[in-house]
């Protein structure tokens, strides 16, 4: 009788320290991961006599998104792994100064008037031809050298989950035409979600395709490779290029072709294959036709999933296509954070868009925008684990 009463005894103590004890702290996690201290010290500036600073946002569950308004980029993603440890999934610099200095990669940054390329760096709109600056061989990309990556945005935290960045692009900027005022919204939700919504309106008709280019590796931000991450893309069609990177005609097929992502598979699985694709992009950077179900829904686009970490990523957009980069042009010469050089192939890119160079392109979907319309689109980057 005496043992029975001390087991219960020690079943109430049991009982009432697991209804007292508090939550695990995941603030301290994060902060080991991402000294938010140094890190908003490093961006706390002026550039062109305009304030930067970092911002951050984070949820219930531990996630943080520091993100500057020097291009609205996204600097850091920490989200929990398959054994809870957090992890940085994105690259990007301990500082704004080397956004500045060292060559154009676009980490993080909010793209536009155009992302991806123009033909031979102009087109022609309402039958005038607008000439845009070629920063890409003879093509223009990304809106430019200055385009909204080198901008600074005027920024509204909202609360702890929502940043409001605006900006205003005048007419003639980077040899587009119209005063295009510009809202990016970035929401950070409690299932894990950041949420990026675009809008635009113009004085004059013009042409946009905004996104983002974060680069993500879900083994963490630094490692070696993301050819042994598994991909998903909801596609049945791609934009084959020429040597430029310029769709060359309609899409095509991905059947039977190393383009073919709509059963999952490691991304290195072919990307060294025999095919003149391959060879034109150094590897995947191609536009993919989403098969959506209904025309400016937003749907599922791509799932990506890291072995090492259990990090599953799942993009939904309302875009009409998205472009697969898988880190050709890294080389191990950018430093990014906590020291770690970014190597061939250590990261990948999933920019939801129209389509490349359709300004020049009229059987593509249109991306001409009028006075009195409303450019809006948006994109979701959902985070979580597969054990």
């Amino acid at each position: 009788m005496k043992k029975l009463q001390i087991i219960l005894v020690l079943a109430v103590i049991t009982l009432l320290v697991q209804c007292t004890s508090k939550p695990a702290d995941t603030t301290a996690d994060t902060n080991a991961v991402l000294d938010t201290t140094a890190l908003k010290a490093a961006y706390e500036t002026t550039v062109d006599n305009k304030p930067v600073q970092l911002y951050l946002l984070k949820n219930t569950g531990g996630v943080q998104v520091a993100i500057t308004n020097f291009g609205g980029r996204v600097v850091a993603l920490v989200v929990p792994d398959k054994n809870g440890v957090m992890t940085d999934i994105t690259l990007g610099y301990d500082s704004l100064n080397h956004y500045r200095t060292r060559s154009e990669t676009y980490f993080g940054a909010l793209i536009g008037r155009y992302g991806n390329r123009i033909a031979k760096a102009k087109f022609s709109l309402n039958g005038k031809t607008y000439q845009l600056a070629a920063n890409n061989g003879v093509n223009s990309l990304h809106g430019g050298p200055m385009g909204f990556h080198n901008q600074v945005w005027d920024a509204v935290q909202k609360d702890d989950r929502t940043l409001e960045l605006s900006y205003v692009s005048k007419d003639g900027e980077e040899g587009y035409p119209g005063n295009l005022t510009v809202k990016v919204v970035y929401t950070l939700t409690d299932a894990n979600e950041l949420k990026i919504d675009y809008e635009a309106t113009t004085d004059q008709a013009t042409v946009v395709n905004l996104t983002n280019h974060a680069y993500f590796n879900l083994s963490g931000q630094g490692n070696a490779t993301i050819t042994d991450h598994m991909l998903t893309i909801y596609a049945s069609k791609y934009s084959a290029v020429d040597t430029t990177l310029i769709p060359a005609g309609e899409p095509v097929g991905v059947e039977g072709t190393p383009f073919d992502f709509r059963v999952s598979k490691e991304i290195g699985k072919e990307i060294g294959a025999n095919h003149i694709q391959i060879k034109n992009g150094l590897g995947y950077d191609h536009n993919f036709v989403l098969d959506k179900k209904q025309s400016g829904a937003l749907e599922k686009a791509a799932s990506v999933y890291a072995p090492s970490t259990g990090i599953l990523m799942d993009v939904y957009t309302t875009e009409p296509a998205i472009q697969f980069y898988s880190g050709n042009f890294l080389d191990g010469k950018l430093v990014g954070k906590q020291q770690k050089a970014y190597g061939y192939r250590s990261a990948f890119c999933l920019e939801t868009q129209h389509y490349p160079d359709a300004p020049n392109q009229p059987s593509f979907p249109s991306t001409t925008l009028e006075p009195g319309k409303k450019y809006q689109t948006t994109t979701i980057y959902q985070f979580g684990v597969q054990k």
